[in-house]
């Protein structure tokens, strides 16, 4: 599909800034409203994963959205929760769910989410699409949650539910290795730090509780991401090093082969994305892949103006749906 043309997306003057647009919506975005019912679900492998589900605010649905979340994020952040509350205006039930290790109680096993994650992707959705009430099911899915659904989509279409029908995607690192050195940058030193908050406390409770495969000593003189990744992603979750896992994980190398309907939406100045995550000639060449890349918009930003707290990715994606039907 051609690359599509610049929406007309222009926040308020203070937030084209990239980092304001991108720091802003976490810290002082109201949280949108929500109620839901959350559910826990055991994996194939003896681990579970928390969902929460909201159901349509127009009345019984036959059409789902799973929404997944970021790195360190969860089910309940605000960006979730705003998507959420779009989608259940539109007539659709949604599923947002937490990522291995980021519900309120620690993960079963010792390792935890990574970012080339499919695995529970695919374990959410058929567990929603089992009891036979969905007729369709679209994918939403926002930074790492956008990689594992890209990654996902194109890695073995055959396994595919037949129900899903489209997806949505938003500020994705779709190459790992170029991300990782962007946020390495002492530019991006409080985004660092950010999710190193994170991680630190996780490898902490995971070493209480696994103090023969865990050492909490390693996380002396971490200073990037992928040093983190080398010694603690890679190993639990099974990869070489963080090369390996970088190499295997990151999305780009699946787009060619996605068979539904699919939006990529990559702000010009997102401050995590280098040149390799605007997949321009693998959306050229695939006629599902549709590219967009707005001018402002930061990381999972997309802050506009109005009394409706209501972001423009949110809008996107019911202009998206509404345009496929």
């Amino acid at each position: 599909m051609p690359i599509l043309p610049n929406p007309n997306h222009v926040p308020p003057l203070p937030f084209r800034s990239a980092n304001l647009s991108t720091l802003y919506p976490p810290l002082f975005r109201p949280t949108p409203q929500y109620r839901c019912v959350r559910e826990r679900i055991d994996t194939p492998d003896k681990d579970f994963l928390d969902i929460d589900r909201h159901q349509s605010r127009v009345g019984e649905s036959r059409k789902l959205a799973v929404i997944s979340h970021g790195l360190e994020g969860h089910s309940r952040k605000k960006y979730i929760l705003g998507m959420a509350h779009m989608v259940t205006g539109l007539g659709y039930d949604a599923a947002c769910w937490c990522q291995r290790g980021c519900s309120d109680d620690p993960n079963r096993l010792p390792r935890f989410y990574h970012s080339g994650e499919t695995d529970d992707l695919h374990s959410v959705i058929t567990h929603c699409l089992s009891d036979g009430k969905y007729d369709e099911a679209v994918l939403i899915g926002f930074s790492m949650g956008g990689n594992q659904i890209l990654k996902y989509l194109g890695e073995n279409p055959d396994r595919i539910p037949q129900q899903v029908s489209a997806a949505a995607t938003f500020s994705v690192p779709c190459d790992l290795a170029a991300t990782g050195k962007i946020l390495s940058l002492r530019s991006r030193r409080i985004y660092h730090e950010y999710f190193m908050l994170g991680l630190r406390k996780k490898v902490r409770i995971k070493a209480e509780i696994f103090p023969e495969i865990v050492d909490p000593s390693k996380l002396n003189g971490i200073t990037s991401l992928r040093m983190f990744d080398d010694r603690y992603t890679a190993p639990l979750c099974g990869f070489n090093d963080a090369d390996d896992y970088y190499a295997k994980s990151s999305c780009n190398q699946f787009l060619g082969n996605i068979r539904v309907p699919t939006l990529l939406v990559q702000a010009k100045n997102d401050p995590f994305l280098p040149s390799r995550c605007y997949p321009r000639a693998e959306a050229e060449a695939n006629d599902n892949l549709f590219l967009e890349m707005p001018k402002h918009g930061g990381h999972v930003g997309f802050v506009q103006s109005g009394p409706d707290n209501v972001y423009w990715s949110e809008e996107r994606v019911k202009a998206f749906l509404t345009e496929l039907g």
